[in-house]
């Protein structure tokens, strides 16, 4: 899943880039100047001349002195964490929430497609056609709602009913939005996580490998680079579960005693069985 404005360094260094440049006095003309007169031989015992610093940067040094403070507005100032911005929120929201709770209460559902029209025709004289279109668009792309749709859960009319299952395509891509924004706010790697939950959406989805791959994948590498190690994954465990019930089929046993017999866990020899025959029907 969620940083303050700073000032643009434009703004900051406004007094450097208006400020007059202090007037510079011309150097003597090289052939005006009168001839330096002969030096003296060096006294080995006069104190040795004090030689001035010699100054940098010139009018530069107003312009990096404006520019300092600008850089650590832009870095949030003193190394802190910029602070984070508040998430936009429709007011029209509270509304929906008080009329369909089931929706858009505390626990939220995916919304059918064509929820849109169904409020405006369940609520004419109450909901501005604008207003609605804007507020939908906020709660359908925050983090709440897009965690819920991730979990794979069907749509649901405004009476709470399921209306369809979620198409994968959409699972998958509201997968990769969630765990982008969470990335963004963790030092842990949250790869490997993202692709377990890639490999259970594939699975729930009851559809072939090659089937799910063109359903989902997209444009960025590195979430196709995600996709193949989950699918690959995926295969190899539905190449296990394949070879447990060709070896069950040829035993004679029913699942407790197969699973008696090779020293397996009972549910665990079920759920493999029941893997490879949805496969098979797959």
């Amino acid at each position: 899943m969620q940083a303050s404005e700073n000032l643009p360094a434009s703004s900051v260094a406004t007094t450097a880039d208006t400020a007059p440049a202090a007037p510079v006095q011309p150097a003597p003309s090289a052939t005006t100047a009168a001839p330096a007169p002969s030096a003296p031989a060096a006294d080995p015992n006069a104190p040795a001349a004090r030689k001035r610093p010699r100054r940098r940067g010139g009018q530069n040094r107003q312009g990096r002195k404006d520019a300092a403070p600008a850089a650590s507005a832009s870095a949030g100032g003193d190394g802190a964490a910029p602070e984070r911005r508040p998430a936009r929120h429709h007011p029209l929201l509270d509304q929906l929430a008080q009329w369909h709770p089931q929706l858009f209460g505390a626990a939220l559902l995916p919304l059918k497609r064509g929820i849109f029209q169904d409020l405006l025709d369940a609520h004419p004289d109450a909901i501005d056609k604008d207003a609605l279109k804007l507020a939908l668009a906020l709660h359908t792309r925050s983090t709440r709602y897009l965690s819920v749709v991730a979990q794979g859960m069907a749509r649901h009319d405004l009476q709470g009913q399921v209306t369809e299952a979620m198409a994968p395509e959409h699972v998958h891509h509201a997968l990769l939005e969630v765990f982008r924004r969470r990335q963004l706010r963790s030092n842990e790697d949250l790869a490997p996580k993202l692709r377990r939950r890639i490999r259970l959406a594939y699975e729930a989805s009851g559809l072939a490998r090659q089937d799910y791959d063109a359903l989902v994948r997209g444009r960025d590498e590195r979430a196709n680079a995600l996709l193949d190690e989950a699918l690959a994954e995926a295969a190899a465990d539905d190449a296990r579960a394949e070879a447990l019930l060709h070896a069950f089929e040829a035993s004679g046993q029913d699942e407790a005693g197969f699973a008696d017999m090779y020293g397996m866990d009972a549910r665990q020899v079920a759920r493999q069985l029941a893997r490879a025959r949805q496969r098979r029907g797959a």
